[in-house]
């Protein structure tokens, strides 16, 4: 792999279980990371966890060419690929789990939680089942990138519940989503690009339970990855400790794999996408899946990006350079570094109403309509976030164009009333 990763990793029995029934895994050289969290009786929790950290592995190992050719070519289909295989990974570990659960009465209904990270190339892959969380550390602010698979989490996303009632329910523990309670689980997934410096944690409810988000930022500025494990059990414990507890930090090193500039662009797509009106509103993670589906394209001077009257599907973001606007050959407009174009294609395949061409050395990060449509099946509540902000910067739009109009008509109002006297 061209970059290399650093983990540190503890798990903690706590003060109120007989034994532990987290497992974490710890993979630098495949670049796999994970945390499960098991439950059954008889100790089946344990056994599933463990089983379920085994069998991702082993799977993602037997398939490794597909991690391979994402580091040879960090495109769309290799990156796709790579989701797939973690999808099936985490499948494998849930017929099989369940497998051993039917064959023997003592594990029947043992399941486990996973969250796991792979890190590959420059891309890190995220799959997720059930309660156990993965937090980005970036920039000195921690973003959740996963959501509970619980009963009060989905009653909080229907707006039935609050938070404040969600943390004081007593059906807070129920989880819907499982590995291995099931033959087949639907497993959660993200892709994001990595940046210098940025740390991952990984850890099951026994921790997380304790702790609000905005107090962990605070927390894991202080500590060096190294500590921040051993830091967080410890607070665990001291605030009840009534379950397992597993923290696993898991830091990025570069070792050069990335120029200056290459970093700099990385870290410029996603300030884009988030200063824009149609991403605005999205939560970190919501912006990091529309950022999964977008490539970068370079164009040379006087490339032509768009040509007016051709269709066109496409969302162009301007990461470096300027392009101009053409419309029946007159310029209309100029767009600059972190400007955007093409937003209409996004809704309506009809022709595009003008030509845009690169005026100067120029890379464009694009996001395809048919990617985001699957995106947004997949993710019910993006999308409507998505299609409200839409449906705002159109009425920004026309509030625009009704007072350029109103002022061109009192302009040609004006023009009419003083004609008769130019004339004189």
């Amino acid at each position: 792999m061209p970059l290399t990763s650093e983990a540190f990793g503890l798990t903690d029995v706590g003060k109120k279980r007989p034994h532990n029934e987290d497992a974490l895994l710890v993979d630098p050289e495949l670049g796999l990371y994970a945390v499960a969290d098991g439950m059954g009786g008889h100790a089946a929790g344990e056994i599933a966890s463990r089983r379920a950290t085994e069998v991702l592995r082993q799977h993602i190992l037997s398939n490794r060419s597909v991690l391979e050719a994402l580091v040879d070519n960090p495109g769309q289909e290799p990156k796709q690929a790579v989701v797939s295989l973690v999808e099936e990974a985490i499948q494998h570990a849930c017929s099989d789990i369940y497998r051993l659960a039917s064959a023997d009465p003592l594990k029947r209904g043992m399941g486990t939680t996973l969250v796991c990270l792979l890190v590959v190339g420059t891309k890190g892959v995220i799959g997720h089942v059930g309660d156990s969380r993965i937090y980005l550390l970036r920039g000195g602010q921690c973003h959740r990138l996963t959501e509970d698979h619980t009963l009060v989490a989905a009653q909080v996303k229907a707006g039935t519940l609050t938070k404040k009632q969600a943390a004081a329910s007593q059906f807070r523990n129920v989880i819907t989503r499982a590995v291995g309670i099931q033959e087949s689980v639907q497993v959660d997934t993200l892709t994001l690009d990595l940046l210098p410096e940025d740390s991952f944690l990984l850890c099951s409810d026994g921790l997380h339970g304790y702790l609000e988000d905005a107090e962990l930022e605070q927390i894991v500025s202080g500590y060096s990855s190294s500590e921040l494990p051993k830091t967080l059990v410890a607070l665990a414990n001291q605030r009840g400790g009534r379950d397992n507890i597993t923290a696993l930090v898991v830091s990025i090193e570069w070792d050069g794999v990335l120029s200056d500039e290459e970093a700099v662009e990385a870290h410029a797509r996603m300030e884009m996408l988030r200063s824009m009106p149609l991403f605005r509103h999205l939560t970190y993670k919501e912006q990091n899946a529309d950022l999964s589906i977008a490539s970068t394209r370079s164009f040379e001077l006087n490339d032509e990006i768009v040509s007016e009257g051709e269709h066109g599907d496409d969302l162009f973001i301007v990461v470096k350079g300027r392009v101009m606007i053409e419309k029946s050959g007159v310029q209309i407009a100029e767009v600059q570094t972190g400007g955007h174009f093409g937003e209409m294609g996004l809704v309506d395949n009809a022709p595009r109403s003008a030509t845009v061409r690169a005026t100067e050395p120029t890379r464009a990060m694009v996001i395809p309509r048919s990617e985001l449509m699957t995106l947004m099946k997949r993710e019910p509540v993006l999308a409507v976030k998505m299609l409200w902000s839409f449906l705002q910067v159109l009425s920004d739009r026309l509030r625009t164009m009704n007072s350029d109009l109103s002022e061109a008509r009192q302009e040609l109002a004006v023009a009419h009333a003083i004609q008769p006297f130019a004339e004189e």
